[in-house]
């Protein structure tokens, strides 16, 4: 959410974000709020929920965006397996309240609901907007509701209103309860001394894994179209957890095997075994490719997490940042 907010601050925008009063997020977002100075228009955070349908509805009336973008979610998928009940009222049904504030108030906006690969679930690889659903979690159940609703409104009230169905995006700021960010954190505190082991699920869940910033610039791209749309998003190859590992572990030179271990709890109840995207028609319609490989983005989150703690001066990879084409990127 980060990365949209930067991103949209670069284009000039005036970017009003919506917070919950519990969110340990807001510290993320500090450099943005002291730099806004520096950009044409003012980032401005507005206290809310996405289970709160009358403050959205009256938000868009005082707001009156032309672009909303729906990141919101409760989006840790082995966390939806303890939290069902809440994963549903927020990924599934807040984005019918953001859908109904925009019916009632009127606002002729264009919407973007970030969808999910996880839909997928089962369905054989590679996957593209026409590949069947077979949700294995409740987060993935809660996406496809919330796709599904997109497309009814779009279709029955006119709504100009996307699914940008996204395969994993990820970078330095990825949550560190997640497995890119867990490894490559942990890689860090390991080299730093602060930790000697790494405790993991399944290693061979196979994933197609993306650097978050350009996924932010297709996002941006989906609702620039004529017409309204659902857009698959990621980079067309696909790695294990297992390959994850032996890229951080060997760029520091460091055997994984020596300090990964498997530890049942973080096993979801029912695992998704390989997700590909088959992104044909982002290419031809938004001309939209993804720049940086897998290898890259590794390198990329150990760096970071590297210089955070101080065991590099500077990141090496920056220079990929650059030759890519990554100058909105803002340092944190």
């Amino acid at each position: 959410m980060v990365l949209i907010y930067e991103f949209l601050l670069s284009k000039g925008y005036q970017v009003h974000g919506l917070i919950r009063r519990s969110s340990s997020f807001h510290g993320r977002i500090d450099h943005l709020e002291q730099n806004t100075t520096s950009v044409k228009t003012p980032l401005t955070l507005h206290y809310g929920d996405l289970a709160d349908s009358s403050m959205l509805t009256n938000l868009f009336y005082e707001i009156q965006p032309d672009e909303v973008y729906n990141l919101g979610a409760q989006s840790h998928v082995r966390i939806s397996f303890d939290t069902p009940e809440y994963t549903g009222d927020i990924t599934g049904l807040g984005a019918t309240r953001l859908l109904e504030a925009i019916r009632k108030s009127g606002v002729k906006c264009r919407l973007y609901q970030a969808s999910s690969s996880e839909m997928f679930g089962n369905s054989p690889p590679p996957q593209s907007e026409d590949t069947p659903f077979c949700p294995r979690s409740p987060y993935a159940v809660a996406k496809v509701y919330s796709y599904w609703m997109i497309r009814n409104y779009r279709e029955g009230y006119g709504l100009y209103a996307c699914n940008g169905i996204l395969f994993n995006h990820e970078s330095p700021r990825r949550g560190d309860n997640f497995v890119s960010r867990k490894i490559t954190k942990a890689l860090a505190n390991i080299l730093a001394g602060r930790q000697k082991k790494l405790y993991l699920g399944n290693l061979d869940a196979y994933r197609d894994w993306g650097f978050a910033p350009e996924f932010v610039e297709g996002i941006w791209q989906i609702l620039q179209q004529d017409t309204p749309d659902d857009y698959v998003l990621g980079t067309g190859q696909t790695n294990s957890v297992r390959d994850f590992l032996n890229e951080a572990f060997g760029y520091v030179g460091l055997d994984w095997a020596n300090y990964v271990e498997f530890d049942p709890q973080y096993l979801r109840a029912i695992e998704v075994p390989i997700l590909k995207a088959d992104i044909t028609k982002a290419q031809k319609l938004l001309n939209w490719q993804p720049r940086v490989t897998f290898s890259d983005l590794v390198k990329i989150m150990v760096d970071a997490d590297l210089v955070e703690l101080g065991l590099k001066t500077s990141e090496e990879s920056s220079k990929i940042l650059v030759e890519k084409g990554f100058s909105w990127l803002q340092k944190p």
